[in-house]
């Protein structure tokens, strides 16, 4: 019988991707895939190590099966992501129960690793970060569905915060034609939404075209017939051009929703952390695509705490976030991550006030997407139904404002034919639930 294989993958899509790609090079291989870690013979961690938060909760992840395996219900531990990457050599020393560390350059080879440690072998592998394989065939661990679609690995932009960079190099785009032929596989296997991402998606094409080609990728994208809604994620606020911006107002099938990680508002600040613009320039951004995209979702994800950051320059922050009302938004509390420029700075500030300025940003944004929710009652809107509640004795779904895993869920009762999952069902909403949304559909 073969050894069974499972996989936990942590942190981002992107991490998604690479950890599908190779289940998909482990059944290949003749592995059996584990649906739970618990019940494999082999368990890959594929970990994340953006923050101090997720960089912990890969060790949390790490030490709970380190306890499974003196039990001896798992055989062996493989440490693959970004946290193998970053920390090539202190993961096996700190955590001896790991058999294998392999850094993302290493990915193509990890049915020979996973014989390898079987056998009783120890390794510690770390190729080129350039040997992290772009393309290839997967097996999708999201609902039949909705899929990821990395278009792009890396990145250039080097803010002083970010250790993305260090840890997966370069910016390297992945060919127009063959991430078409992918959407088009997606597509022929019941796939009704695709989820575009990359580190940085606005600067799709700049290696290999000289010229960023987001918006006539998102145009082909848009004619597979079978495909319903294309989502995009990681738009960088200063690559948002008029081109894409007239993409986004006039293909169908292209969700108005645009996920745009600004970090901060005040001048000073975004100097520091290597990003552009000031709030003029963001608020003058805002305004463009709300004018020109009917019913614009807007995401974002800003950081309290940055070193030096003054209490005015964090007011000028929540200001900026009271006075745009983006309909969804992430706060984190500044992490300073090491051989970063941002963890030498001078003025760090402590976590606890950190930490209560992501609290009143939070509390802030709860009463915009409350409102927002408030204002959806009475509307009728396209909810991609996802399962049933049972508690509940309803359905749920996300509507074309919620992104899978971050956003938000739309609660209805079918008062005829009971729909199927991942058919796309028209929603009556009638009310809300803190800030989801509660409906019916006839």
């Amino acid at each position: 019988m073969a050894e069974r294989v499972g996989m936990v993958s942590l942190g981002c899509a992107k991490n998604r991707v690479d950890a599908e790609m190779m289940l998909y090079k482990l059944k290949e291989a003749g592995y059996q895939i584990a649906a739970d870690p618990a019940l494999s013979d082999v368990v890959i961690v594929n970990t994340c190590g953006f923050i101090e938060d997720a960089k912990q909760e890969s060790i949390d992840e790490i030490l709970e099966l380190a306890s499974m395996k003196k039990e001896g219900r798992i055989k062996t531990i493989i440490v693959t992501g970004c946290l193998a990457e970053r920390y090539q050599k202190e993961v096996m020393k700190e955590l001896y129960e790991v058999d294998a560390v392999v850094g993302i350059g290493g990915n193509a080879d990890i049915a020979e690793i996973v014989k390898n440690t079987l056998e009783g072998k120890k390794q510690e592998i770390f190729p080129e970060k350039t040997m992290l394989p772009l393309s290839g065939s997967r097996i999708r661990s999201t609902p039949y569905y909705y899929a990821y679609l990395k278009v792009a690995e890396g990145c250039d932009n080097h803010c002083t915060y970010c250790a993305i960079p260090m840890i997966r190099g370069r910016f390297r785009s992945r060919r127009e034609e063959e991430i078409l032929y992918e959407a088009k596989e997606l597509a022929a296997k019941g796939v009704k939404e695709l989820i575009v991402v990359a580190q940085d998606t606005t600067r799709y094409g700049e290696d290999l075209y000289g010229e960023p080609r987001l918006a006539e990728l998102l145009t082909k994208l848009c004619r597979i017939d079978e495909i319903k809604y294309i989502r995009v994620l990681y738009c960088y606020p200063e690559r948002i051009t008029d081109e894409l911006i007239e993409v986004f107002a006039n293909e169908d099938k292209l969700l108005k929703y645009i996920d745009i990680p600004m970090q901060h508002c005040n001048g000073r600040i975004l100097k520091l952390m290597n990003r552009r613009g000031d709030r003029e320039s963001l608020t003058a951004l805002v305004k463009k695509l709300r004018e020109r995209i009917k019913g614009v979702v807007l995401r974002t994800t800003v950081m309290t705490g940055f070193p030096s950051e003054t209490k005015e320059e964090f007011e000028e922050l929540a200001a900026f976030v009271r006075e745009m009302k983006f309909e969804r938004l992430g706060c984190f509390a500044y992490s300073a991550e090491e051989d970063t420029p941002a963890a030498k700075m001078k003025d760090q500030i402590d976590e606890a006030t950190k930490k209560h300025r992501q609290e009143i940003i939070m509390e802030q944004q709860q009463l915009v997407m409350a409102d927002y929710a408030k204002n959806m009652i009475g509307r009728s809107i396209n909810v991609l139904c996802e399962g049933l509640d049972r508690y509940g004795d309803c359905f749920f779904g996300r509507s074309s404002a919620d992104a899978p895993e971050v956003d938000g869920k739309v609660f209805f009762v079918a008062e005829g034919e009971k729909p199927k999952i991942g058919e796309i069902v028209r929603v009556d909403i009638t009310d809300t639930l803190d800030c989801d949304l509660m409906g019916f559909c006839r």
